[in-house]
């Protein structure tokens, strides 16, 4: 199943905006991203556009900087390779010489010597052009590692507010006496703990006790039996991560701290904990090729995630929005032959999601996500909003990402096609059952006076 395609090192000089990526890039570990920069330089006002409407934190100007940056990087590059195939060529010559003529006759020869003066001025314009590159590829990668995907061209634009309803499941409950939330319901069968927990692990944790803690497990094994049922490869992942990870799954730790938790950086460097499972699982296929016929890999995964949550005051009781929770989560690795198998992916996943959270009798909706919604690195993104009768409000439950090849090209995920060529594989993603919220959703939605 797994092959390693030819590694190229590179090596560039520090300085700039932090990257983990390309820290990674500069010490060797892996290739170079090969980002489509072809498309963006072809469709630059299409680019400008999709970024504008994400409402990120690059501009037209930026966009305009990485392509002038990367047409300087290429012409830089032309001159290297000129002049080293120029060295060869130099280098042969004198070769020839040195095997035709006696060594004390080499120093009075006009031919050798014109060439060895060749031969060092080129060394010299070499060595000026590599330290060029360097500054400029550090100068393009900073940047441009930073722009999001495509968009879809049915993706809604604007904020959360022009989200578009695909879909409504089920109906909501209906009570005859006032209905309570789930901490409330949590607290009073003494199977949830918030409350005095600020000298034990502070703000936004909480303890599942009895049932609630037989509950948040009987959920992970029912995602997870149902998914191995239908094919997917189960997988524990770790939960400590490096940060070049992080960033070519499209986050970025050292850019948002708020919401990102590091290990203590004078003891264990570039180390964080991962706030979704996909980041491991993705991490497991960095810098590997798949065969074609193993496509599509489907992968299911039951981690905790941590998510730091410090600049929202929103939610600050119950289990809602939580330092960290218990989650399952799909990842699919699949092919780019057609354009659709993607897409195609992503309608599946969203299909598992809704078997799911049907299964469970909640009442959900699904959105098309719009614009300002979808992060960097997604294509495409659709949310599975539960009806939570407490909240009197629904309630984000799950999401699913198509993500097409941005990730792969920054984490070198690659797929063999049939004429032993490589090619960047598309990735997809989708929450199977968010442990906590899915908790809210039952709690709220199936109880009894």
């Amino acid at each position: 199943m797994w092959s390693s395609p030819r590694r190229i090192f590179s090596s560039c000089a520090s300085g700039g905006a932090r990257s983990s990526l390309f820290e990674h890039i500069k010490e060797g570990y892996s290739d170079k991203p090969d980002l489509d920069m072809q498309r963006i330089c072809e469709h630059t006002d299409q680019v400008i556009t999709e970024l504008v409407n994400r409402k990120g934190d690059l501009g037209a100007v930026d966009v305009r900087a990485i392509i002038s940056t990367w047409k300087r990087v290429q012409e830089v590059q032309r001159e290297i390779n000129e002049l080293t195939e120029r060295k060869k060529i130099i280098s042969g010559q004198v070769r020839t010489l040195v095997e035709q003529q006696e060594k004390k006759d080499l120093s009075g020869l006009m031919a050798y010597k014109s060439l060895r003066e060749e031969g060092k001025k080129i060394r010299v314009k070499l060595n000026k052009l590599y330290s060029q590159q360097s500054f400029l590829e550090e100068e393009y990668y900073c940047r441009a590692l930073r722009l999001p995907n495509r968009t879809h061209p049915d993706v809604p634009i604007g904020d959360e507010s022009q989200a578009k309803l695909v879909e409504m499941v089920g109906h909501k409950a209906e009570f005859e006496f006032k209905v309570q939330g789930h901490l409330e319901i949590g607290e009073n069968l003494d199977i949830i703990r918030q409350r005095r927990l600020a000298h034990i692990s502070g703000h936004r944790s909480y303890y599942l006790r009895g049932a609630g803690a037989q509950l948040q497990t009987a959920l992970q094994n029912f995602a997870l039996d149902f998914l191995q049922k239908r094919g997917f490869i189960p997988m524990v992942v770790p939960d400590i991560l490096k940060g070049v990870v992080f960033e070519g799954c499209g986050m970025q730790p050292y850019a948002h701290r708020s919401q990102v938790y590091s290990l203590d950086p004078s003891r264990f460097p570039n180390l964080n904990l991962a706030g979704t499972g996909e980041v491991g699982i993705a991490g497991y296929f960095m810098d590997h090729a798949v065969n074609i016929k193993d496509l599509p890999v489907r992968t299911v995964c039951s981690s905790t995630c941590y998510r730091a949550e410090t600049d929202t005051g929103r939610e600050a009781w119950g289990l809602y929005r939580v330092h960290h929770f218990n989650k399952v989560e799909m990842f699919g690795v699949t092919a780019d032959e057609t354009g659709h198998e993607s897409s195609q992916l992503l309608d599946e996943f969203l299909l598992l999601q809704k078997e799911i959270f049907s299964s469970l009798k909640l009442h959900f909706r699904v959105l098309d996500m719009p614009t300002q919604e979808l992060g960097a690195p997604a294509f495409r993104k659709y949310d599975i909003e539960a009806w939570m009768p407490g909240r009197e409000s629904y309630g984000e439950i799950s999401s699913a990402s198509n993500c097409t090849d941005y990730q792969s090209r920054r984490l070198n995920i690659l797929y063999e096609r049939n004429d032993g060529s490589f090619k960047y594989a598309h990735t997809v993603n989708a929450t199977a059952c968010a442990i906590p919220r899915t908790i809210i959703a039952l709690l709220e939605t199936h109880q009894t006076k």
